[in-house]
């Protein structure tokens, strides 16, 4: 008998073959939805995005435009910087170098009363004093020298000065030239649009460069600089008017000066006419002291002779007394009396001696003191002759400096040197 083959495998039942189909049907309602839902949303990003990179684009465009005044208002501040301290620069300059005139133009009145000093240094023992004059010349030294250290220190100052300033130029500078780059740059980028020929995907370009700085240090930055110059310009202004100050000044306190010297200088020449006179009156005085003090002397040496010769008796009384036999040598009256005139004697010649030596030495004194007088009425010639000579050698000083001023090197100044450590040790002889 023959059998029939059946294909082997799962066999669904009815319902499941229409259970299947539903599915099939739903799923396809589901997907269809979804496409839908997906479609509505890419139209509306589509316009959305579209919207947005328009005015993302315009902002930007509007912001470039405003970068680009901001940094424009910022140049057109650092032009007139640079033109007021270039101005700035200059005034200074010329002020430094009527300052080193001015000070090149205290050699001769240093040179002067160096010469007077050292006049007057030759004057002889006693009258190497530091009188009025000697302390006016000392106290001119030490003006002029005071003038010069001013006015090498304002010249200093100014050429520190110069230098800051020309730092502040610098930093101008370099931020102006560095402004110039960057509105060329933005200007243009403010320039492309989507059918320029240069724009290309770029590689990161939204990183942050390494040396970016936020806006407020930008402007900081500015403002620092443009600050940092008006500063530097204001210090150098008032700089300026205090230099002018000081040359007036010191020329000022070197005149009044030289007129006081001048002044202490003729009336020293007046005290040592009257100083010759005294001295010869104080030397009869004198000798008249030494013969008075002379004749006391012999009569204190005198009086030493006799209390000596007086004192040898009482000792003498006394040791021939002690040879006074068994109870006759008893303390009576007489041994107390010549006891008591032994004590009074030797105080009396120690007295004598004391005042004696004191007589020797006030005429020791005498005798030193006569022999300065004599000296001194040699000495006062020879001072008026080296007085006369500073007053002849300060008649130059009314003509004026800048005939004694030699031609230098401004910038060198080697005419300007201070006073050599031998100068420096006369002036401080006196």
């Amino acid at each position: 008998m023959a059998t029939l083959s059946v294909k082997p495998g799962q066999r669904f039942t009815l319902p499941n073959w229409h259970t299947n189909s539903h599915l099939i049907s739903a799923d396809a309602e589901r997907q269809r939805s979804a496409s839908h839902q997906v479609r509505q949303e890419a139209r509306a990003l589509y316009n959305e995005t579209n919207n947005q990179t328009k005015w993302d684009e315009h902002d930007n465009h509007t912001r470039l435009a405003e970068r680009i005044s901001s940094v424009n208002r910022w140049k057109e501040t650092l032009d007139k910087c640079l033109a007021d301290i270039d101005a700035e620069i200059d005034a200074l300059a010329k002020v430094k170098e009527a300052a080193e005139r001015a000070l090149q133009a205290k050699n001769l009145p240093l040179d002067v009363s160096i010469e007077c000093l050292m006049l007057r240094e030759s004057r002889r023992a006693i009258d190497v004093v530091r009188d009025s004059v000697e302390e006016e010349l000392h106290k001119e030294v030490k003006v002029i020298d005071k003038a010069k250290r001013e006015l090498q220190q304002r010249v200093d100052e100014a050429f520190e000065q110069l230098c800051l300033l020309q730092e502040a130029r610098q930093q101008l500078s370099c931020d102006h030239r560095r402004k110039m780059e960057a509105l060329e740059i933005d200007r243009m980028c403010l320039s492309l649009n989507v059918n320029s020929p240069n724009i290309s995907f770029k590689v990161n370009p939204t990183r942050v460069p390494d040396r970016s700085i936020a806006l407020d240090e930008w402007e900081q930055n500015s403002q620092h600089n443009k600050e940092h110059a008006e500063a530097e310009m204001k210090a150098s202004t008032e700089l300026r008017e205090a230099t002018v100050l000081a040359i007036a000044q010191t020329n000022n306190e070197l005149e009044a000066q030289r007129v006081a010297t001048e002044f202490s200088l003729r009336k020293r020449i007046r005290d040592l006419e009257r100083a010759y006179d005294e001295l010869k009156w104080q030397e009869q005085n004198t000798l008249e002291e030494i013969a008075e003090m002379e004749e006391d002397i012999r009569r204190l040496e005198e009086g030493l002779r006799r209390k000596t010769k007086d004192l040898k008796v009482a000792h003498t009384r006394l040791e021939t007394r002690t040879y006074r036999p068994n109870m006759e040598l008893c303390r009576d009256q007489v041994q107390y009396g010549l006891t008591d005139e032994v004590h009074q004697l030797e105080g009396t010649i120690c007295a004598l001696r004391q005042k004696l030596a004191e007589s020797q030495d006030a005429l020791d004194a005498l005798y030193r003191q006569l022999h300065r007088i004599q000296m001194d009425t040699g000495y006062k010639a020879s001072s008026l002759v080296l007085d006369n000579k500073c007053m002849d050698s300060r008649r130059k000083l009314v003509v004026p400096a800048e005939k004694f001023v030699p031609e230098v090197n401004t910038f060198n100044r080697t005419a300007n040197c201070a006073l050599s450590p031998l100068k420096n040790g006369q002036l401080e002889l006196a």
